[in-house]
Order: C-alpha cells, then sequence, then structure tokens
C-alpha cells in the first residue's frame, strides 16, 4: 500500500510568520492537532510542523501570547514521505522520530498531504493491528533524552 492510498491530501497549513491563534484557530477548524508549516502559500515547502503540544508548553506555558510567530514554536526540518513511498517508510519514521504525523511531499517538496497515526490504523491493509500496536507504542515510549 503506498502513502497516496492512506493520506489526507491538501492539509491546513501555516507559514512560520502565522500566530500561535492562527495555527490553534486552524487546528480547531480542520479538526487536527498538528499543522505543516510551510516556507510560504505559493512553494509549499514544508519548513516544520507545530502541534496543539507546542502551543500549549512554548507559547502558554511559558507566558507568551497569541501574537506569538509560529517560527518561535515550531519543530524545524521534518522527515517527510513522498505519495509513491510504501506506508512501511511513514510508519518507520513514526517510530523512529516519535511523531504522529508525517508530512507528505511531491517530488518538487511541495505540500500535497499529511498521513496520520490514525489513518494507517484505520485504513484497511496499510497495518495489521499488532503493528498499529507497536507503533502506539513506540511513540508513546518516553524517552530520557528527550525530556525537557
Amino acid at each position: 500500500m503506498r502513502v497516496r492510498d492512506v493520506m489526507t491530501p491538501d492539509p491546513a497549513c501555516c507559514t512560520p510568520e502565522s500566530t500561535a491563534a492562527e495555527a490553534a484557530t486552524l487546528m480547531r477548524d480542520n479538526d487536527c492537532g498538528s499543522i505543516p508549516v510551510v516556507q510560504d502559500r505559493s512553494s509549499l515547502r514544508v519548513v516544520g510542523t507545530v502541534t496543539d503540544r507546542d502551543l500549549a508548553l512554548r507559547v502558554l506555558a511559558e507566558g507568551k501570547g497569541p501574537e506569538t510567530t509560529i517560527r518561535q514554536v515550531m519543530t524545524e526540518g521534518p522527515t517527510t514521505a513522498l505519495p509513491e513511498d510504501e506506508v512501511e517508510v511513514v510508519r518507520e519514521v513514526m517510530i523512529a522520530q516519535q511523531v504522529r504525523r508525517v508530512p507528505v511531499v511531491n517530488e518538487d517538496g511541495r505540500l500535497v498531504g499529511i498521513v496520520a497515526q490514525a489513518d494507517i490504523a484505520l485504513e484497511d491493509g496499510a497495518a495489521s493491528d499488532r503493528e498499529v500496536g507497536r507503533i502506539i507504542e513506540a511513540i508513546s515510549d518516553p524517552r530520557p533524552d528527550l525530556e525537557e
């Protein structure tokens, strides 16, 4: 099975100049917890990601306001996948990087989709129940070197 078979096409995205409030609104309106960050709206080149957790820990918990730019709180340089990749590639990225979502880009590096852990779990043939359990366990496993 290919990534294109399970990805959500044309996901909501923001730019590094977007605000925390704008990103939170996108998450609410699109019922998602992660937004790809693109260099600009014309190139759609992925430069980072911002999650609901980033907004909670890097904005709210640090006493920053809703006008905080995404550049200040995003995670830069996320690992991406291509639509033609096997779903196994995304599963291994999720496990190795401990992420629940992977942006999908075309051969020009332009954002074309996103794959969430739930997409793999819900798509028949994308992963066995055992494999989904392995992904969830690996993503949820706390790593001492990643704790703040």
